[in-house]
């Protein structure tokens, strides 16, 4: 699972226009989102994660980590914003911390016990930046420096800051201000001139200088296709070059294939998806039982090769390692010799116990195709172990002799100790696993296992702490104190820099006035709080010089328009505009808002806003829109007043459809009583008018009606129903538009906190003689 890390440069330079009219910032934005794009299009993409982190400081430079989703990435991006300083040094530290963060909790570099390079985790730092001076609070440098303290636990295991699964790139932006007439140069892109090229030929990356939309996108492309897994060794030769082939010469100066700087791939077992690999590559030096700490080692490990042509050896049931080493100039020699039955042995220096430069622990060879060069990572020493499990079980039969033994414990000897766990699971392989004893030592001592495990631990706190700081923002700084400098004579004071004045200006300058040192010390200069709202009607300093003439306007209208009392310093859709990267944007809203005042009424059911969708309902909360149901109330759910028992004509029940306002194309039209069904007696509430009523999702139409007028029994029945529907949450009762003298007493008191923002009148049926409308909103 690849990591890809974007390290932005935020620095101000970033603010600079190009012949575009866009920024180097929204490049570099538009950069990471269709390398996104390229790199989806590979089906292994799915397990990529995504880094974020730009030039602030730590942990507020960390903008997305080993947590964050990538919404939040991306959300993150779009923010960003060029207000700072080039400090690519520290934030390239704190990229390789927070790649290595987790590294020792894993134990996915092994230390002491040799490197597995099928222990990996590759990683693509990509840095686009414009490549300005490197400036910083100290000054501006002319190299890179990376900070060498770091709070990251088991840094000093490790000389270099990056390991060797990690790669750094870099785009640097050189697009002009102004287009240019001369035909963009063919070919592929060249390498930058600023300091981060050394880093990143160190890392095993290169560097982009890119001068225009179309190189840009050929690098993207080409970092697209850098995604490999593997890790990067460093090759030297040791020895004698080979002899030359028939027709060349043979040059004795140093050739570009003596040292080769280049990855290895690890490609991953299909089935599993994860690399599978069974033999180290040896360690620079030789462990100490006795030694209490490990020696640093460097991130990528020097293996030396010798010219000197060997037979390759491999036996049946004894497994070995294959790696395809990257194209170069060492693979374009090899290849060029034409010989895939020879190998190149490979050593480690330090690695044996008695040898400088080690024994062989696998070799080079070009494949039996002459298309690459593959390196073989075999058992330690493998030229005198492989005859002795040849012999094993060819000869012996699994069933070794004294002398045997006597030379197998003589190999062992002088093969590093922790190699005997892999050795251990070959034999298992092979059907031969009681050949080492069980007790044998790998070789650290105890205080060196300890101080691993102790590492282990910090390295997870460390990591908690680190994630529980990711994602918040910079505190807001005080002010700038004004320092004292220790009463010496200001600039102003000096006689040189008022003589050198007078002689440029050709007058005598007025005399400075006494200062007194001490007369501003303590005192703090204020900066701008970038969050407050600019007050353009208010400070004329707030305008900025693009909407000069837009303010200006606005005066003049507010100077003209004597029919308004009230100035208003802003038109009415910039009151109300919002970033689209804003919008529906409710949670921060909500969390902004003040604290609400306490219900007056705490056995009131409280209401849940809707905010941003007028159809978001809280089912949990809301009556069941069916007729029946709301006008029984809870305490009689199982039996329906309007059933086939107590009305006559009922109808068996109907399912809860959509509201017809919902309906697209169909305009809602009230429900139309039909003939042949009898009126209501009074007192009763139209079952028909109720099911369509609690349908509607703004406003509710509820029609009383009595053939004969209203009496006391049936003012009290209304009474209660709208008792019943003020308790029910998102709903207020309006004016009714017909009373009779009788119940304006009941409905008053009931209507005199109700809200009139807004009304809407109903219809009734030509058919009823007195009736009236009570109109139901739904509170928003």
């Amino acid at each position: 699972m690849p990591v890809l890390l974007f390290l932005i440069d935020t620095s101000a330079s970033m603010n600079q226009r190009t012949h575009l009219g866009t920024t180097y910032l929204d490049i570099a934005k538009g950069a990471v989102e269709t390398f996104m794009k390229l790199r989806g299009r590979d089906p292994a993409s799915r397990g990529d994660r995504y880094m974020l982190v730009n030039f602030e400081d730590v942990p507020f430079g960390i903008k997305a980590g080993w947590k964050e989703s990538h919404a939040t990435f991306m959300t993150e991006l779009r923010n960003l914003q060029a207000t700072g300083l080039t400090t690519i040094g520290q934030s390239l530290r704190t990229a390789f911390d927070l790649l290595n963060l987790n590294r020792l909790v894993t134990g996915i570099d092994n230390y002491g016990q040799g490197r597995n390079p099928f222990f990996l985790e590759p990683a693509i730092i990509i840095t686009i930046s414009d490549g300005n001076k490197l400036t910083s609070s100290s000054g501006v440098q002319d190299e890179l420096h990376l900070p060498l303290t770091t709070p990251l636990p088991g840094s000093e295991l490790t000389k270099e800051p990056f390991r060797w699964d990690q790669r750094l790139f870099a785009l640097v932006l050189r697009i002009p201000g102004n287009a240019s007439v001369e035909p963009e140069p063919l070919g592929g892109v060249p390498p930058d001139d600023s300091p981060i090229t050394p880093m990143c030929e160190v890392t095993g990356g290169r560097s982009y200088s890119v001068f225009s939309q179309r190189m840009l996108n050929q690098c993207l492309e080409s970092l697209v296709q850098k995604i490999q897994s593997g890790v990067v060794i460093n090759f030297e030769k040791t020895g004698p070059d080979p002899p030359p082939l028939e027709g060349k010469i043979h040059i004795c100066f140093v050739q570009p294939w003596h040292c080769c700087h280049k990855l290895i791939y690890v490609r991953p077992n299909p089935k599993t998806g994860v690399p599978i690999g069974h033999w180290p590559i040896p360690e620079a030096f030789w462990p100490d039982q006795n030694s209490p700490t490990l020696p640093p080692r460097s991130a990528h490990p020097h293996v030396r090769f010798s010219c000197l042509d060997a037979e390759p050896m491999v036996i049946d049931k004894v497994p070995f390692d294959k790696y395809e080493l990257e194209p170069s100039p060492l693979t374009q020699y090899i290849l060029e010799r034409k010989s895939p039955h020879t190998c190149w042995q490979v050593f480690v220096c330090n690695s044996a116990k008695y040898s400088d430069l080690g024994q062989p622990f696998g070799y080079l060879k070009a494949s039996t195709a002459l298309n690459c060069v593959n390196l073989f990572v075999m058992p330690y020493n493998y030229p005198v172990l492989l005859p002795l499990l040849d012999d094993l079980i060819k000869v012996h039969k699994f069933k070794p002799t004294i002398k045997w033994r006597q030379s197998f414990e003589n190999y062992l000897k002088t093969m590093p100790p922790y190699y005997i766990g892999s050795l251990r699971k070959a034999l298992r392989i092979m059907g031969a696993p009681n050949l080492l004893a069980d007790n044998m030592e790998y070789g650290l001592s105890y205080s060196v296992v300890s101080y691993l495990k102790k590492l282990s631990q910090q390295s997870k706190i460390e990591y908690d702490r680190l994630i529980a700081l990711i994602g918040k923002k910079l505190p807001p700084e005080a002010g700038i104190k004004v320092r004292w400098r220790g009463g010496g004579i200001s600039l102003a004071q000096r006689r040189d820099f008022i003589q050198q004045l007078q002689s440029l200006t050709g007058e005598a300058p007025a005399l400075p006035m006494e200062l007194n040192p001490k007369e501003f010390q303590g005192f703090h200069l204020a900066l701008l709080n970038k969050g407050l709202k600019p007050q353009s009607f208010r400070n004329p300093y707030d305008i900025p010089r693009s909407h000069l003439l837009d303010q200006l306007s606005r005066m003049r209208r507010n100077l003209l328009n004597t029919s308004v009392c009230n100035l208003r310093g802003q038109d009415s859709d910039q009151l109300h505009s919002v970033p689209i990267a804003q919008m529906g944007n409710y949670q921060d809203f909500l969390k902004a808002a003040p604290q609400p005042l306490r219900d007056a009424d705490p056995e009131q059911p409280k209401r849940l806003h809707t905010f941003g969708n007028p159809f978001k309902l809280d089912k949990k909360g809301m009556m069941i829109d069916e007729a029946d149901e709301f006008v029984t109330g809870p305490q009689n759910k199982g039996k329906r007043p309007g059933d086939s028992n107590n009305m006559p004509g009922g109808g068996p029940k109907r399912r809860r459809c959509m509201s017809p306002l919902l309906r697209l194309g169909r305009a809602y039209t009230p429900p139309v009583t039909p003939p042949a069904s009898p009126r209501p007696t009074a007192g009763e509430i139209c079952i028909e008018t109720m099911r369509h009523v609690f349908c509607l999702p703004f406003y509710l139409a509820l029609t009383i009606a009595s053939p004969t007028g209203l009496s006391n029994k049936h003012a009290e029945c209304i009474s209660i129903v709208i008792k019943y529907l003020q308790n029910v949450p998102f709903i207020y009762i309006l004016k009714p538009a017909l009373f009779t003298s009788m119940c304006t007493s009941s409905f008053l008191p009931l209507l005199a906190h109700c809200s009139l923002s807004w009304c809407c009148t109903a219809t009734c049926g030509p058919l009823l003689k007195h009736c009236f409308t009570v109109l139901i909103v739904v509170k928003s």
